[in-house]
């Protein structure tokens, strides 16, 4: 299944998109695809309501609403930084011997098509396609890798937004850079686990104003989602909903000579394959 939610920003209702121009609402089961939808194992039951509805011609077309978030305010958002070799590399940064952790406050979330906005006193506003994950139940001391199957609900596609100068030069803690208003674009949708056939070979490419500044691929990371989940589970307690950001390949604004910042009015294009395409214009501060 493809979970999104669509509305004005906290308002958002739950839909299941059937294909790229028609929806089945699920509005009036499901609350919100949130830590309790989740934590209730509902995924199984939406399945079978979904197929059901849509056999009865039960969908509607989209006309042009608002794409939210396709999960709801997460508990935690937890983030791995430097997972690919090649952006280590283009940093100057050595390959970590373990996943390197860092966090983002929940309320930098909003939807793929939405505004990002530079924050006050920023200098070095960067980009970041990432694949995300999508915890779908409690979790915590995973007895193997393999077990953390279990613990997804399923992906999505993120802009991990950056402020390289919060990030790097005051005091060296990375959630200063991370924790702006908007610096979470998600979606457009969650691709339930089982639609993703092979995680660790999917592509991905980001634009600046129609340029092409990342390209890469999820075969190319250091440590796999479920190594990730697996080894954060030895760590913390994951909650249903919490969203995982798994880091990006090479191309980000500071691996260029010299190094290129988002100013306002640029817009980011950018995309996975089977989860989705966001698009996002920079906006100045408040």
């Amino acid at each position: 299944m493809f979970l999104m939610r669509i509305g004005p920003a906290g308002r958002e209702k739950p839909i299941v998109r059937v294909d790229e121009n028609t929806y089945v609402d699920v509005s009036d089961v499901v609350v919100d695809f949130n830590e309790e939808f989740f934590r209730q194992n509902r995924l199984p039951e939406l399945a079978r309501l979904v197929a059901d509805r849509t056999a009865a011609g039960a969908i509607a077309a989209f006309a042009g609403e608002r794409i939210g978030s396709p999960i709801a305010r997460p508990h935690q958002i937890l983030c791995i930084g430097l997972n690919y070799s090649d952006h280590a590399a283009e940093t100057g940064q050595a390959v970590p011997a373990e996943p390197i952790l860092f966090t983002k406050s929940p309320n930098t979330l909003v939807g793929p098509y939405d505004d990002v906005r530079i924050p006050r006193g920023s200098t070095k506003p960067d980009w970041e396609v990432e694949l995300g994950i999508v915890i779908g139940q409690r979790t915590s001391y995973l007895d193997s890798v393999e077990d953390a199957a279990n613990a997804i609900a399923g992906y999505v596609l993120v802009n991990d937004v950056s402020e390289r100068a919060f990030q790097m030069e005051r005091g060296g803690q990375w959630a200063k850079g991370k924790s702006a208003e908007t610096f979470n674009p998600c979606g457009p949708w969650l691709a339930t686990a089982d639609e993703i056939h092979d995680v660790k070979n999917l592509d991905m490419w980001l634009d600046i104003n129609g340029i092409r500044r990342q390209t890469g691929s999820t075969s190319t990371m250091i440590f796999d989602p479920h190594f990730i989940v697996h080894h954060l589970s030895q760590f913390m307690v994951l909650e249903p909903g919490d969203l995982i950001n798994t880091g990006t390949p090479p191309g980000v604004g500071m691996g260029f000579t010299p190094p290129v910042w988002l100013q306002p009015n640029d817009v980011m294009e950018l995309g996975i394959s089977q989860l989705g395409q966001q698009r996002q214009q920079v906006i100045g501060a408040r």
